[in-house]
């Protein structure tokens, strides 16, 4: 297999951005969606990618050819029902949602069309990346864990970046290399009771438990926390001054995917996902970020380890700091 990764991006989505960044007003159609912000930034690293999408309706007629302008690998299934896609209004620096489009969930032929094709990139491809389907449940939760289990099992590292019903999905396969979720989406889950290191330390020892062999919880403005080899770890990364701060997370997915797909080690590919990830939120374009400027930030990434003592007094200064 040579060094490129399989994203599986099941629902992308058309948006649609007014801007003004000076006097003119810009209108700017982009695919957007987690697979598609990955893929673009697994491509900025220097890594070929096959994106596995579908697209139907008129917003897919317009989607397909904004995909293939991404320079990616199109492996596409033309789906019977619609997809979907949002309009927002940046022009006042913030971000104002006019309309939201989530599309269709996809019928029983297309998922079967999708889930081959997917099976059958992936199983070419040293890493696969499942991506997931955005606000609304347009794909079963239960074909993730069979992907999952399926590509695992047959040599693919797959690398995942979900929650709710689909996190538990893939932990059911028992087949994930890298598993990154957020402490809200942990949270959100009821997966953690609060988010302490101690909590987060324990909920990332039961989806090890489960089958992910190392797993990253971000923690917004707060360091991410790594469970590598057995060892909890403190991401440590340069702060920056964030022009938006979304896509961050699937920016550090994509970074842990790349070095991956290289053959690169599990810490390198962390620290290159925090650099990717810190990177991103520098920019107003989801997944992007110069290369140049991320080698400058990887050798200001640590992994410091979060000692028993660490985690205790983490808690307790989180704990006091809530009720001051």
């Amino acid at each position: 297999m040579d060094e490129h990764a399989m994203v599986f991006a099941p629902t992308p989505q058309l948006t649609i951005t007014v801007d003004q960044p000076a006097d003119d007003v810009e209108i700017h159609l982009h695919p957007g969606g987690q697979g598609v912000w990955q893929a673009r930034m697994i491509m900025r690293l220097g890594v070929p990618v096959v994106l596995c999408a579908t697209a139907g309706g008129e917003i897919g007629q317009v989607l397909e050819p904004l995909l293939a302008s991404e320079g990616v690998d199109l492996a596409m299934i033309r789906r019977d029902t619609a997809s979907g896609g949002y309009v927002h209004d940046r022009r006042d620096g913030k971000r104002l949602e006019i309309a939201d489009v989530p599309g269709a969930p996809l019928g029983r032929h297309d998922l079967d069309e999708l889930y081959n094709l997917a099976l059958a990139k992936g199983l070419r491809a040293p890493v696969s990346v499942l991506s997931g389907t955005g606000k609304a449940p347009l794909v079963p939760a239960d074909m993730y864990r069979r992907l999952a289990a399926d590509l695992g099992g047959n040599g693919s590292q797959v690398v995942a970046d979900l929650s709710g019903p689909f996190l538990s999905a893939v932990l059911d396969s028992g087949e994930l290399t890298f598993l990154k979720v957020s402490h809200e989406e942990l949270q959100g889950d009821g997966l953690i009771h609060d988010d302490s290191a101690e909590e987060l330390t324990r909920a990332m020892r039961e989806m090890a438990g489960r089958g992910a062999r190392t797993v990253v919880v971000s923690r917004a403005g707060e360091p991410a926390l790594a469970l590598i080899e057995d060892e909890v770890l403190e991401v440590r990364m340069p702060k920056l001054e964030a022009a938006d701060p979304r896509g961050a997370g699937d920016s550090m997915t994509a970074g842990v995917a790349a070095v991956l797909a290289k053959g690169g080690d599990i810490r390198t590919a962390v620290r290159t996902g925090a650099a990717a990830g810190a990177l991103n939120v520098t920019r107003h374009g989801l997944g992007t970020g110069r290369t140049d400027a991320l080698e400058g930030l990887l050798d200001r990434v640590e992994l410091v380890p979060l000692t028993e003592r660490d985690q205790g007094r983490r808690t307790a200064d989180e704990l006091a700091e809530r009720h001051r």
